[in-house]
């Protein structure tokens, strides 16, 4: 079986020239109608103007090629929810819910090809499982510090909330770009941040 950790240690930082026009290429057929299963290795080549060879002196293989975009999509995400504190309140959880759906709009075939392809390939299944796991490891680590502050009742759950919340909450924000209307995101956005604000964090309000 592919080994997760060498797949999870490719970089997320700037990449070649070479390595974006493939990315970029491979971006571009996904949101024009291509499915990741039926995309070539050649005709993501010839998308992106770039040899074979070239292709495999950056990428192992296709689905290292989707771990790649993957994770520029889940690093991102995290990057805007991690910055998120509760002093911020429902209206900066909202704000952050709005980049987030930005962020998921942005890679939203990348968002389709990986439910496509973990429904036969566990190394992305577990890759994303993974992924998902440093959102709920920041969640519940914040819930426990709102608990010991008196913030958050003691009698929540942090990590059956955190599940709800996290697992639920990816699922929601996936259905608002995959089928919904843009024009509806500040709503979405709304409705999200006050189902964590007053469901989860329990906090007072309407």
């Amino acid at each position: 079986m592919p080994s997760i950790t060498r797949r999870r240690s490719a970089k997320l930082g700037r990449p070649t020239s070479a390595e974006a026009d493939v990315l970029a290429a491979t971006q571009r057929l996904l949101a024009g109608g291509a499915t990741f299963t039926e995309l070539g290795v050649q005709q993501i080549c010839t998308e992106a103007g770039v040899a074979r060879s070239t292709f495999y002196s950056h990428f192992r293989d296709k689905t290292d090629l989707l771990l790649r975009l993957a994770g520029r999509l889940m690093a991102t995400s995290f990057d805007v929810t991690s910055a998120w504190q509760p002093a911020a309140g429902v209206e900066g959880l909202e704000e952050a819910f709005l980049q987030v759906i930005q962020v998921y709009r942005r890679h939203a075939a990348v968002r389709r090809a990986l439910a496509e392809v973990a429904t036969y390939d566990s190394a992305v299944r577990d890759y994303f499982t993974a992924e998902l796991h440093q959102f709920t490891d920041w969640t519940i680590k914040i819930l426990r510090a709102e608990q010991e502050a008196g913030r958050t009742p003691a009698g929540l759950d942090p990590v059956s909330a955190t599940r709800i919340i996290v697992t639920g909450g990816e699922r929601a924000l996936t259905d608002q770009v995959t089928s919904a209307d843009p024009a509806s995101d500040p709503a979405f956005a709304r409705e999200l941040a006050h189902t964590w604000w007053h469901g989860v964090y329990r906090r007072p309000g309407t």
